[in-house]
């Protein structure tokens, strides 16, 4: 008698599992979310490293969008245009040409050396906690090494020497994740037009006066760089470049020559490195 009890209860439980395992299979069928094929050939296509540059949360949600609606090819900074080419493969559409990339500049070029401290900080070894505490570093529009921005980028393309970020242009991708990063926001995002872009490496705003006490390479607000070339603006007491008019010339190379802090240099691949703080250009000699 128990036995049968027990061969009814474990049938009862089979029978029900088995109704149970037809309605599930009924429900995934009726309820079945279809996946456009196109993408998930997108998604293969992608680096799928969700930095989020596109603007989307990762790389399935782009594909997603991007597939909805064409004019989103092009946003992938990492795959660039190769991945945009792909994609639009995939679509059957034509990629138009597009801009320059947008690679980072860091409006900065103090290392430890050049730089004055108030303050020994042993806090949270973070730009951003660092960035909280007044009085630690005198230049408070300066980089403060840290490294929030390296942290940020998954592609090994900042790194932190003597106290100052350095961008890698070989392995940059311009996924913006550094400029997002930074407490000071002293990443630009900057097209660049050239292989090498000419930067004011400053974002100081203090008076020329404060910034030589600070700093020995600071943008010191002289104006000579907008003198010597249109290529160059004043933004309260800062020079920066015009890159939407960037056309480097004679000018431009008299302003880096000129310059007292040796505050204008370039950035890119093959760069030239900076004149050293303070060195006056060498008196071209007369015929």
């Amino acid at each position: 008698m128990e036995f049968l009890s027990v061969f009814l209860a474990g049938a009862t439980m089979l029978g029900l599992g088995m109704v149970f395992a037809v309605v599930l299979l009924i429900a995934s069928i009726k309820l079945k979310v279809e996946v456009d094929p196109k993408v998930e050939q997108v998604q293969e296509t992608l680096p799928n490293v969700d930095c989020g540059a596109c603007g989307f949360a990762g790389c399935a949600s782009y594909a997603k969008a991007v597939v909805a609606d064409p004019k989103l090819i092009g946003a992938c900074a990492p795959g660039g245009s190769n991945t945009s080419e792909k994609i639009a493969l995939v679509l059957n559409l034509q990629v138009s040409e597009g801009g320059a990339p947008s690679r980072p500049i860091i409006h900065c070029r103090a290392t430890s050396k050049d730089k004055t401290f108030y303050a020994s900080y042993d806090g949270i070894p973070t730009c951003t906690a660092t960035n909280a505490q007044p009085n630690v570093q005198a230049c408070k529009f300066g980089c403060m090494g840290y490294g929030d921005c390296t942290t940020a980028c998954k592609f090994d393309a900042l790194h932190i020497i003597d106290g100052l970020a350095v961008v890698d242009y070989d392995k940059c991708t311009g996924c913006t994740a550094c400029a997002k990063a930074c407490p000071r926001n002293l990443i630009e995002m900057v097209p660049f037009t050239h292989e090498n872009m000419m930067v004011v490496a400053c974002s100081s705003q203090e008076s020329g006066k404060d910034t030589r006490q600070m700093c020995k390479v600071g943008c010191i607000a002289c104006k000579l760089c907008t003198k010597k070339s249109d290529q160059f603006t004043m933004n309260g007491n800062n020079a920066r470049t015009d890159y939407e008019n960037y056309s480097p010339n004679e000018g431009t190379e008299t302003a880096i020559d000129k310059c007292p802090t040796g505050v204008i240099v370039y950035r890119g691949k093959t760069a030239p490195p900076p004149r050293p703080a303070g060195q006056k250009p060498k008196p071209t000699a007369k015929a």
